[in-house]
């Protein structure tokens, strides 16, 4: 299984999902080798265990070289290529050398590559030396079925499956049209569509992931499965936090971006505020928007009652919860949404978009067009205002959070490999 972040450090929901999920699988007899850019050591390998892609030499001989140059096919990138040589210029080498004689192939065998894993200036970079590191993977263990978690490892994965032979799964949170809208980078939509042609099957986290790849990206619907995302409970305990404001709270808590809505998060706090002043907002996040947010919420006036606490993580992401009140996500372009499941089994009502994929398997949130702030500050002020509304959204909420476990999703993910196992036999 091939992912770019694992807990404890991670920076949205991917990371997430991947433990979850792998944890899931462990319970179905399933064993995972879970390969990520650059491990910290300090990730939970009870159920999993974790291949460093920096600790792997890309290959070690000669003849391990020739396999991999003669099965993987390097795409050419536009990136930040200093101080290494880029994939472009690293192919048109390559090509050169191929075409000398062996005793003259001039590589550093036994390199190393040390990723960053983050989301930088080179990422694309990043993206094409990992696919070579899954080539020396594939090589070096056995398994059985190669599962890549979006664009980011899609090249991994086909890399992975030229040198192995094995079925491929590549598995979309998120397609380009979701960061976006329709301003899609055409470098990334191409990786994405090289992994969705590559694939044995996709899974899509929502139905509505699901169109997205079928209609966008022009994928036979045959190859294309749904299974949605859970939330994983085990270490959910009920906490006290010590509030310091006798307000009410509402939370936005999610990258501060296009995708995910902020800006009608802060029109509907304003109208809000119109109608009663026993209330706190709170946007928690970063992200490309998170500066035109606080001029917006400054030129508003709504400053005193609205607060920005920056990026948060593990525990304090689970302290957000306790504090709140109301949850609300409003993103224009939500392929699933695990951020719901986890307020709701905090015992937190949740207003939701319409246009998110866990919208598909929510009954007991409160659903609002993205763009309709009248709406969405109606149900805030609903869910302030009226008790029985308050507990009733969250005494069924969490009945229906619990439900969603990801021993039923990876259940379903096994399935997935046991039917692409069976075609390739």
């Amino acid at each position: 299984m091939f992912g770019w972040e694992f807990p404890p450090h991670i920076s949205g929901g991917l990371g997430t999902a991947c433990e979850g999920l792998t944890k899931g699988l462990a319970t179905h007899q399933v064993e995972v080798l879970f390969v990520m850019p650059s491990a910290s050591g300090d990730e939970d390998q009870s159920t999993v265990r974790i291949i460093n892609a920096s600790d792997v030499a890309v290959f070690d001989t000669k003849e391990e070289a020739r396999q991999i140059f003669e099965k993987v096919k390097f795409l050419q990138v536009t990136s930040n290529l200093i101080p290494y040589l880029g994939p472009d210029q690293f192919e048109e080498q390559i090509d050169l050398e191929k075409s000398k004689e062996w005793k003259d192939f001039r590589i550093s065998f036994g390199q190393k590559y040390k990723f960053s894993g983050t989301y930088g200036a080179n990422l694309m970079e990043e993206v094409m030396r990992y696919a070579m590191v899954a080539s020396s993977i594939a090589r070096q263990h056995t398994f059985d079925v190669i599962h890549a978690h979006d664009w980011l490892t899609n090249m991994a994965g086909i890399a992975a499956k030229r040198m192995s032979g094995k079925p491929l799964v590549i598995h979309v949170h998120a397609t380009e049209f979701d960061r976006t809208g329709e301003n899609v980078n055409p470098q990334v939509y191409e990786l994405e569509k090289r992994g969705m042609d590559a694939a044995d099957r996709i899974i899509a986290v929502s139905d509505l992931t699901r169109n997205t790849i079928i209609n966008k990206y022009h994928i036979d619907p045959r190859k294309v499965v749904t299974v949605h995302n859970a939330v994983d409970f085990s270490t959910v305990e009920d906490r006290e936090v010590s509030r310091g404001v006798p307000e009410k709270i509402v939370t936005f808590l999610g990258r501060i971006t296009y995708q995910k809505g902020p800006e009608y998060f802060i029109e509907a706090a304003y109208k809000v505020l119109q109608k009663t002043k026993n209330v706190r907002f709170v946007m928690a996040g970063s992200g490309d928007m998170f500066n035109r947010s606080i001029r917006r919420v400054a030129k508003l006036g709504i400053s005193s009652h609205f607060h920005f606490t920056g990026f948060l993580r593990g525990e304090e992401v689970k302290n957000m919860f306790a504090y709140s009140d109301v949850y609300v996500m409003p993103s224009v372009s939500e392929p699933f949404g695990i951020s719901p499941l986890e307020a709701m089994r905090a015992g937190v009502p949740t207003i939701i978009s319409k246009q998110s994929g866990v919208a598909e398997v929510l009954n007991h949130a409160i659903k609002v067009d993205f763009w309709d702030v009248n709406a969405m500050a109606d149900a805030i002020y609903g869910l302030l205002t009226y008790p029985a509304l308050t507990t009733m959204t969250a005494r069924c909420g969490l009945k229906e959070v619990n439900a969603l476990t990801w021993d039923h999703a990876s259940a379903k993910v096994k399935k997935v490999y046991e039917e692409v196992l069976e075609e390739t036999l």
